[in-house]
């Protein structure tokens, strides 16, 4: 269960396990809460899984925006599928230990999964910008290589630096406490449970998320100030409603992912509390997962057609 360990602060435990809290504070809506998160991730599943299956097989789709969006509903897949289903686990059973090395895991997961997503999205902006700013040189510089090249490092680029972050963190050794109060194990309440000097870990956790988080935004902010500038230069109404409807989706997406991130990741340590960053965690690790294929679906032509054109058959 546990050991003990000599440091420059006296004894301290350090926990091969640990407890995840959840909404163990509300236990008259445990079940209630089982049957909700069930039936949203069966909802995520679902209409991530139909957007990923009619890029692929709908020759109409076979476009890079839609070739990105097919990744992207994968990585919402995988995303959600290394918390939830913990989750669901913990609300049915109400066992809530969870193993230091699965944690660690889980965390890492998390943090690569994100860090794909991040620049996924950032990957979005830019093909929407090279379509309205440059089209006459989109089907030049967007090619499948350079599709499939974006994707990959999209992929790639966060894997050693978030695996090295989780690593820091779990070297740390933690106070008496084993409790994290969270669904999942997340970075800001499981470094409240270590001890000793954890600024180099703070500042660690803050330069990841101005480097996968808030670069990523600010470049996704450039291209959309640009397609706004070239869109309203367009002298017919229908080519800028055409435009603005093409670009309001994913823009819709990025606000709800990276506005509850940002908030989570880079506000100050003083102001965590644990059901706040329960709540904005809820909203980039459940709720944009939800309404992503809802509102590529709901707002998209082609993907309703291609929809119906799969039904049909």
């Amino acid at each position: 269960m546990k050991h003990q360990v000599k440091t420059p602060e006296g004894n301290l435990t350090a926990w091969m396990e640990f407890v995840l809290w959840g909404f163990a504070d509300v236990p008259h809506l445990q079940w209630f809460l089982f049957g909700m998160f069930f039936v949203i991730y069966m909802i995520i599943l679902l209409g991530n899984g139909t957007i990923l299956v009619i890029t692929k097989v709908e020759p109409s789709l076979h476009t890079p925006m839609y070739f990105f969006l097919g990744h992207f509903s994968f990585v919402e897949i995988c995303y959600v599928s290394v918390t939830l289903p913990r989750m669901l686990m913990n609300l049915g059973t109400q066992r809530k230990i969870i193993s230091l090395v699965a944690c660690a895991t889980q965390m890492c997961c998390v943090l690569v999964l994100g860090a794909s997503e991040c620049f996924l999205l950032a990957v979005m902006a830019y093909d929407r910008y090279v379509a309205i700013c440059n089209p006459l040189q989109y089907p030049l510089l967007m090619t499948h290589k350079v599709c499939l090249q974006l994707v990959a490092a999209s992929w790639i680029t966060g894997i050693p630096v978030q695996v090295g972050l989780t690593f820091q963190i779990f070297s740390l050794p933690f106070c008496a406490s084993r409790v994290i109060n969270h669904f999942f194990c997340d970075i800001p309440p499981v470094l409240k449970l270590a001890c000793g000097e954890k600024f180099t870990n703070e500042l660690m956790v803050y330069m990841t998320a101005l480097l996968f988080v808030s670069a990523p935004f600010l470049f996704i902010l450039i291209s959309y100030i640009k397609i706004i500038s070239t869109v309203l230069k367009l002298p017919s109404a229908t080519s800028r409603a055409k435009a603005f409807s093409t670009c309001s989706s994913h823009l819709a997406v990025v606000l709800l992912f990276f506005g509850s991130a940002i908030i989570t990741y880079l506000r100050p340590e003083a102001s965590h509390s644990a059901e706040i960053d329960k709540v904005l965690s809820l909203f980039y690790t459940i709720v944009t997962p939800m309404f992503n294929p809802m509102i590529y679906s709901l707002r998209n032509k082609d993907v309703k057609r291609a929809l119906r054109k799969l039904l049909g058959k």
